[in-house]
Order: structure tokens, then C-alpha cells, then sequence
């Protein structure tokens, strides 16, 4: 069936408001949309989840820097998602907040290419036939020095800077005036959001550029945290749903890190010309050319996975 099928179906159920028909959800550990609640009263306990998750990604100096950053880009694109959702009821508001969040998750953006890198290394390093061990050995120390340069970033200031931002975020997400939303408004929402997913898809995933398969994860990324907003409805459907949608999201992800990886390859980077050796080995392969043969092998099953989310 159809998402706006069952978006509409769900609607009408839920908005018959018979005792009998009311059936308390578990939360598993998430705000989100839950019968006995407002449907603008749980968007503002979801905000306030998320918001404060961010905040102690930055607060816990425990943790290294690049799990901190992860976690912190984590939780902004759960943010934006749920902003994605609200907007056409904040007006310029919810731009301005989305605007920020975007700009402040770019400024860490370096240290998690260097991550992607590494990750997209490992990945080569299980294709057959792989990158020879020397190689892979070279640039992955090489990427970790990268890597470590990258999440110094995240000091004293940036952390300051950060932290002023969701300040400002909470604060705003306090005065959302909500009330006026429904279920029909929400499901409309998501159903927009899955359309814009729709959209993106290329007609042919082998032949698709790497931006076209990126503009496909950033909607891949939204669609599947608003689904996450909704788990606590509908436990059983949005767990294979939202599965389904992750496993596409790991699938363009890979791609997207091969991508970096084959960016961070190119003459002089991470590698100078003046390190190269002035002949190859015989047959030794180059991890720019293993990481296009991977990333067309990544696009095919990432068609097989969106094929799978639409029969949902």
C-alpha cells in the first residue's frame, strides 16, 4: 500500500478518539508522537530530546573528539529533520533555525571526511581483489594524522560556539506555538518528505553521479528520523520501515565515503608527489580506481535497497 494510503488510513483511526481504541505505546527511550499526547505537544518534547542529546555530546570530555562530533552531526540531522516537519508552521523561524543548524554541522564537516575515509579504506580493504596491504597501511596512517589534525576543531571555542547555538535552539523550541497541529497536518508532512525522497531516486543508480546519489541521502537522512518521530504509533511497521530506510542510508552512505576517499587520493593528496615512488609495482591497483569499481558495486545495491523500501 501506498505511504499516503497508509499515512490516511492511520489519520482516521487516530483521530477517533473512543476510549476503546486508545493504546499506549512504549517510547523505547525516544520522544515522539504518542496517542495520549498533543501531536504539537510531543513535536516540542522531541525537540527538547534531541537538543539536549547534542548538548552532551559536547559536555562529555570523556569522549574523544571525533566520537564527539559524530554523535553532535548525529543529533543536527535529527534536529533538521524535525524541523523539516514543523517549518510550514514556524514560517521563517524554522528557516533561520535550519540554516544554522546546517552551517554550525559544516564547520565540523573535515573532521568527519577524514573519518569517512578511513571507513571507505576499511571497506576496500574486504573487496577482492583489495588494495595491497603496504598501500592500504600508508594511507590509512596517513588519514589518521589527517583525522587527528581535523578534530582539534573542536576546542574550547567551537564548543562555546556550539553550545551558544543550542541555547538558542532550546529557547525558541520553548515558544513554538504547536497546539494548532493535528495528526492529518503531521501525515501530510511525512508523506511530503517521502515524496521529496521519491523524487530524488535516479531513474538509473548505475549511471547516477555522485551528487544526484548524496541529494538521495540527505532525503533518505530526513525521511528516515520523521519516521522515527512516529515509531511509537505503530511499533511493528515503522521498525521495518525505518530499517529499510537505514539500510539505504548505509548503502549511499558507503558510496559517499569512497567518494571522499577517492577525493583524498588525487595526485598530492594524502599523498605528495614527492612521496610517490617514481615507478609502480606491477598490477598494484590504485585506490582511487578500486574505490569507482566499489562505488558502482555500492550504487547497485543501493538501487536494491530503495526497490526494497518501496514495496513497503
Amino acid at each position: 500500500m501506498a505511504w499516503e494510503g497508509l499515512a490516511c488510513q492511520a489519520a482516521l483511526e487516530l483521530l477517533d478518539c473512543r476510549p476503546e481504541r486508545r493504546i499506549d505505546f512504549p517510547m523505547r527511550g525516544k520522544a515522539g508522537i504518542r496517542p495520549d499526547l498533543g501531536v504539537g505537544e510531543a513535536l516540542g518534547g522531541a525537540a527538547r530530546d534531541i537538543l539536549h542529546e547534542a548538548r552532551d555530546a559536547l559536555d562529555d570530555r570523556a569522549r574523544p573528539d571525533s566520537a564527539a562530533v559524530h554523535e553532535y552531526r548525529k543529533d543536527m540531522k535529527r534536529w533538521r529533520a524535525l524541523l523539516r516537519l514543523v517549518t510550514p508552521f514556524l514560517g521563517l523561524e524554522g528557516d533561520g533555525l535550519q540554516r544554522e543548524a546546517r552551517d554550525l554541522a559544516r564547520e565540523l564537516a573535515p573532521a568527519r571526511d577524514a573519518q569517512a575515509a578511513l571507513d571507505a579504506l576499511a571497506d576496500l580493504g574486504k573487496a577482492e581483489p583489495g588494495l595491497p596491504a603496504a598501500m592500504t597501511e600508508t594511507l590509512r596512517r596517513r588519514i589518521e594524522k589527517m583525522r587527528a589534525s581535523e578534530t582539534t576543531a573542536l576546542g574550547d571555542g567551537m564548543r562555546e560556539k556550539l553550545g551558544t547555538a543550542l541555547d538558542g535552539a532550546e529557547l525558541a523550541a520553548e515558544h513554538w506555538l504547536l497546539d494548532g497541529i493535528g495528526f492529518a497536518e503531521l501525515a501530510a508532512a511525512l508523506a511530503a518528505g517521502y515524496r521529496r525522497a521519491r523524487k530524488a531516486a535516479p531513474p538509473d543508480f548505475s549511471a547516477a553521479s555522485a551528487e544526484v546519489l548524496h541529494e538521495l541521502r540527505k532525503r533518505v537522512i530526513v525521511h528516515r528520523y520523521q519516521m522515527e518521530l512516529i515509531a511509537p504509533l505503530w511499533p511493528r511497521m515503522t521498525k521495518a520501515w525505518i530499517a529499510e530506510a537505514q539500510r539505504l542510508r548505509e548503502r549511499l552512505g558507503s558510496h559517499h565515503d569512497l567518494g571522499v576517499l577517492d577525493g583524498l587520493t588525487a595526485p598530492g593528496r594524502p599523498r605528495s608527489r614527492r612521496d610517490r615512488p617514481r615507478t609502480s609495482p606491477p598490477r598494484q591497483k590504485s585506490p582511487a580506481a578500486c574505490s569507482r569499481r566499489s562505488r558502482a558495486r555500492s550504487a547497485n545495491d543501493t538501487r536494491r535497497c530503495f526497490q526494497a523500501i518501496r514495496g513497503q
